[in-house]
C-alpha cells in the first residue's frame, strides 16, 4: 500500500493522514505516454507537490506496454513534519487514483492487474482498437468484443471517461498523449487548474500548438461527452458508376432485398479485384442459390446472404498480384502520408520486406506450367534457396515501383493462372453440393455455406485451413445419411479453426470414426 510516513501531531491527531496521488499510465510506443508522465510530474512540481515517475516497459509493439507511474505528495505537509515522503516505484492493485489507458485493451489490461477499482479509481479510456496478436493470429474471429470491455470499464471503475481520443488526437494533427492530458484536466482527478496544465504543456516546448489544440480538444470530451451517435439507416445499396450500372440494376431487378447489403459490397469487391464480367460470373454462381432459398428456406434468404457473403469473399483470394495491386495504389501513399503525420514537404520513403515462397511464385503463373515447376525438384530447391533471401522494394522509387506496378498488371491474365484455377474448381465443388443438400437439410446447406471460413490467412495457416476444408468436404456425403449432420459440420468447423497446430481438427474426426 503507498502512504506517506508524516504522522499527524499529538496536537492534531484527528487530521486525516495527508496520502500520495497515484497515476498509471498505460501506453504503446509512439503514443507519447514518457511525455504524458512528464508532463502530470512537471505539473505537479510547479504547483508545490513533490512528483516522482517510473516506468515499467513491456515487450515489443502491440504485444505488451509501457506502465508508466506518478506519484504526487504535496510539499506542505511534508515541511510541517520536517520529513520527506517515500513514493512506490510501481502502481500496487487497490492503490491507483487516476488510469489512464491509450486503447481500450490496455483499460482492460489494467482492470485485469486491479489497478482499477471502484471505489477509488478515474479511468480515463480511449475507445479506439489496436488489435494484439493473439487477436491477429486467431484464426477465426478473435477480436474482442469492445462493448463488453467498455461495459467492464465502467463496472471496474469510480468514474469513466471514454471517447475515441486517438481519432481525435488525428484530427489535431498530433499524438494521443496530448489528448488524454486535457481529458485528465477535464476530468477534475488532479487538484490542479486547466491553466496549469497548459502551462505544463508550453513548458515542455515541444509541439506546443498543435499539443495545446489536441489538450482543449480532449478537454471538452471529457467536460461535455458527446450524445451517443444513432446509427444512420443504411440505403439498401450505395449509387454505382457507369461500369456497374447494369450489374447493379440485375441485382436489384433479381435478388431479395435481404441480401442486397451482402450482393452490393461483393459486386464492387470484385470488379475492383478483377473486372465486371467477374462479377457477372459471381452472380450467376448465386442464381441457383437464389432459387434454393427461395424454395427450401423460410423468407429469409439465409442461405444465400451466407454464400453470397463467403463466395466474394472466396473469388477474392488474395495472391501477389492483388497484393501488387494494393501496394502501388494513389490511395495507400496518401494514407501512409496521413498516418505518418508529415507535411507536404516533407518525403516519406515506403520500404516493402517481400518474401516470396515456391507456391506464392507458382500461383501466379500460368497453369501448366506453374504445375511443371512445383514438381520439379531440382527447380523447387534453387528457388527456394533464392527466395529464403527475401528482398526489399522501395514503393516510392521509380524502379521499386515500376517492378510491383508490373506485377499488378498481371490481373488481366490471372484466370490463366494456377492458382485461379484451383480456386475455382473447389469453388465449383462446393457449390455442386447446395442443390441435393439444400433439399434434404436446410440447416445442414446453412452450415456448408460457411465452409468456406476455415480457409484463410497465408503460408502454413492457409495450406491448413485449405486441408481441413478438404477433408470436410470429403466426410460430408458419410455426414449427409446421419442424423444431426448440421451439429457435426459446425463441430468440425469450429475445430478447424480453434487452433494453428490442427490439432483439435484431428480429434474431431477422429470422434466421427
Amino acid at each position: 500500500m503507498t502512504t506517506s510516513p508524516l504522522a499527524p501531531s499529538a496536537a492534531n491527531a484527528t487530521t486525516p493522514r495527508p496520502r500520495a496521488i497515484t497515476i498509471a499510465i498505460l501506453a504503446m510506443g509512439g503514443e507519447g505516454g514518457g511525455v504524458l508522465a512528464d508532463w502530470i510530474g512537471d505539473l505537479a512540481e510547479h504547483a508545490g507537490y513533490c512528483a516522482q515517475t517510473t516506468s515499467v516497459p513491456g515487450v515489443a509493439q502491440r504485444t505488451g506496454s509501457t506502465i508508466y507511474y506518478v506519484e504526487i505528495f504535496p510539499e506542505e505537509p511534508a515541511r510541517a513534519a520536517g520529513r520527506s515522503p517515500v513514493l512506490a516505484l510501481m502502481p500496487v492493485p487497490g492503490e491507483v487514483d487516476v488510469v489512464l489507458a491509450s486503447e481500450l485493451m490496455e483499460a482492460g489490461r489494467a482492470i485485469a492487474r486491479g489497478l482499477v477499482t471502484p471505489d477509488r479509481t478515474t479511468l480515463i479510456a480511449s475507445t479506439h482498437r489496436v488489435y494484439s496478436m493473439t487477436e491477429k493470429t486467431a484464426i477465426g474471429d478473435g477480436k474482442v468484443d469492445a462493448g463488453k470491455l467498455i461495459e467492464a470499464c465502467r463496472a471496474a471503475s469510480k468514474t469513466l471517461v471514454q471517447d475515441d481520443f486517438e481519432s481525435i488526437a488525428d484530427a489535431q494533427r498530433s499524438v494521443i498523449s496530448a489528448v488524454l492530458f486535457g481529458a485528465l484536466a477535464g476530468s477534475a482527478a488532479l487538484p490542479f487548474r486547466r491553466e496549469e496544465f497548459e502551462d505544463a504543456v508550453r513548458r515542455g516546448e515541444v509541439g506546443v500548438d498543435s499539443s495545446l489544440a489536441a489538450f482543449a480538444a480532449g478537454f471538452r470530451s471529457a467536460t461535455s461527452p458527446a450524445e451517443p451517435k444513432l446509427p444512420k439507416a443504411q440505403p439498401p445499396h450505395r449509387e454505382t458508376g457507369p461500369r456497374l450500372r447494369s450489374l447493379a440494376d440485375r441485382i436489384l431487378r433479381s435478388f431479395p432485398h435481404q441480401c442486397h447489403d451482402i450482393l452490393f459490397p461483393g459486386m464492387e469487391r470484385l470488379a475492383d479485384y478483377q473486372d465486371e464480367a467477374y462479377v457477372a460470373d459471381y452472380l450467376d454462381r448465386l442464381d441457383v442459390l437464389r432459387s434454393l432459398d427461395a424454395a427450401h428456406g423460410d423468407g429469409e434468404f439465409r442461405l444465400l446472404r451466407e454464400a453470397g457473403r463467403h463466395l466474394a469473399l472466396w473469388m477474392s483470394y488474395e495472391d501477389a498480384i492483388r497484393v501488387a495491386d494494393l501496394k502501388t495504389r494513389s490511395a495507400r501513399f496518401e494514407r501512409v502520408q496521413r498516418e505518418s503525420r508529415a507535411s507536404a514537404a516533407q518525403l516519406v520513403n515506403i520500404s516493402e520486406f517481400l518474401h516470396p515462397g515456391l507456391e506464392e511464385i507458382s500461383d501466379i503463373l500460368p497453369a501448366g506450367f506453374g504445375r511443371w515447376l512445383m514438381n520439379r525438384g531440382w527447380l523447387n530447391n534453387w528457388i527456394t534457396k533464392f527466395a529464403s533471401r527475401g528482398m526489399i522494394l522501395q514503393t516510392t522509387s521509380l524502379r521499386g515501383f515500376l517492378q510491383l506496378y508490373a506485377l499488378a498488371g498481371l490481373r488481366r491474365f490471372r484466370r490463366r493462372s494456377l492458382r485461379f484455377q484451383d480456386e475455382h474448381r473447389r469453388i465449383g465443388e462446393w457449390l455442386a453440393l447446395f442443390p441435393g443438400v439444400a433439399s434434404e437439410d436446410y440447416g445442414l446447406a446453412l452450415e456448408l455455406a460457411e465452409l468456406p471460413r476455415v480457409v484463410k490467412g497465408y503460408g502454413d495457416t492457409h495450406q491448413r485451413g485449405r486441408r481441413s476444408f478438404d477433408e470436410i468436404m470429403r466426410v460430408l456425403p458419410t455426414l449427409r445419411q446421419k442424423d444431426g449432420a448440421s451439429a457435426v459440420v459446425r463441430e468440425l468447423r469450429d475445430a478447424a479453426m480453434a487452433d494453428e497446430s490442427g490439432q483439435q481438427f484431428a480429434e474431431a474426426l477422429k470422434r466421427l470414426s
